[in-house]
C-alpha cells in the first residue's frame, strides 16, 4: 500500500492518460493514482477502465456527470484521499506540462524536509515556462506577482497547481469551505494552507506546455482570480482559520 496518492483532473485526455498513468508508476518513489474523470465525450474513462485491469492495486477512478469545475475535482479526490488514509497527497495535470518525476522532488520536500505543502514553481529561479505564448507566460508571472502583494504570502509562483499536501493540512482545512472553482482555486488552498501556520516550499519545476489535446484556460478564470483574491483578503481580517497542530 502507498501512501503516496497523485490526483489527475481529466476532460477529454485521451492523447495524455496512458502515458501520464504509466510514466507515474515508473517514478523510483511509489505513487497511486486517482483520476477524477468529468464525463469525457472522448473516451478518456474507457482508457483508464482498461488501465485498471492491468493495475488494479494503484489506479482508481471516480467519475462525475459533465464539467463540475477543478477547484471541485480536487475537493472530491482530497475527500476520497483522506478516507483512505493516505499521507502525502498530490495534485498533477494529465496533459505533460507536470512532468511525471518531480513528483519525486515534491514528495522529498515533504517527507524528508519539512513542508507540510510542496509546490511546483515555475517562478521560483527566473521564468520557466517552455512553448507558452510570450503574452499568456507575462499574464500568469504577473497574475503570480499580484497575488503575492495581495495576499502576503512569500510564493513566487501563487497560481501553480502542481503540489503535495501533507495529510495534515487537508485535514485541518474545511475542504467545504473553499469556495473558488477554477484558476483561483490553486490560490484559495495556498493562502486557506498558508493562514493556518503550515510551511509552504517552492521547488523549482519547468513547465512545458501542453503537446497533445486542448488547453482549457480561459479569461474568465484569469477573472475570477483577480476579484478572487481581492475577496480572499479582506475575508481574512475576520475569518478564524483553525490551527496547524504543535509538534509535542
Amino acid at each position: 500500500m502507498s501512501q503516496n496518492l497523485v490526483i489527475i483532473p481529466t476532460y477529454n485526455e485521451k492523447e495524455n492518460i496512458e502515458n501520464i498513468i504509466r510514466t507515474v508508476f515508473q517514478q523510483p518513489t511509489i505513487f497511486h493514482v486517482l483520476v477524477i474523470e468529468d464525463g469525457s465525450p472522448d473516451g478518456t474513462a474507457a482508457i483508464v477502465k482498461r488501465l485498471q485491469t492491468e493495475f488494479p492495486q494503484s489506479l482508481f477512478m471516480v467519475e462525475r456527470k459533465g464539467k463540475l469545475g477543478l477547484g471541485t475535482a480536487y475537493i472530491t479526490g482530497f475527500k476520497w484521499a483522506l478516507q483512505r488514509k493516505y499521507e502525502f497527497i498530490f495534485e498533477m495535470d494529465a496533459d505533460f506540462s507536470h512532468n511525471p518525476a518531480d513528483l519525486n522532488k515534491l514528495y522529498d520536500a515533504c517527507a524528508n524536509q519539512g513542508a507540510d505543502v510542496a509546490i511546483g514553481s515555475r517562478y521560483v529561479c527566473g521564468v520557466n515556462v517552455v512553448n507558452w505564448p510570450i503574452g499568456r507566460v507575462l499574464m500568469s508571472y504577473f497574475a503570480s506577482k499580484y497575488v503575492r502583494f495581495v495576499t502576503g504570502m512569500n510564493i513566487a509562483d501563487t497560481t501553480a497547481g502542481f503540489k503535495c499536501y501533507r495529510r495534515e493540512v487537508l485535514e485541518t482545512i474545511n475542504l467545504d469551505r473553499i469556495r473558488f472553482k477554477g484558476y483561483a482555486f490553486q490560490i484559495e488552498m495556498k493562502f486557506t494552507a498558508y493562514k493556518c501556520g503550515f510551511t509552504l516550499t517552492e521547488v523549482p519545476i519547468i513547465f512545458i506546455n501542453r503537446v497533445l489535446g486542448t488547453s482549457k484556460m480561459s479569461g474568465g478564470i484569469f477573472g475570477e482570480a483577480f476579484l478572487g483574491v481581492i475577496q480572499l483578503k479582506i475575508n481574512s481580517w475576520t475569518k478564524k482559520y483553525p490551527q496547524k497542530k504543535k509538534k509535542k
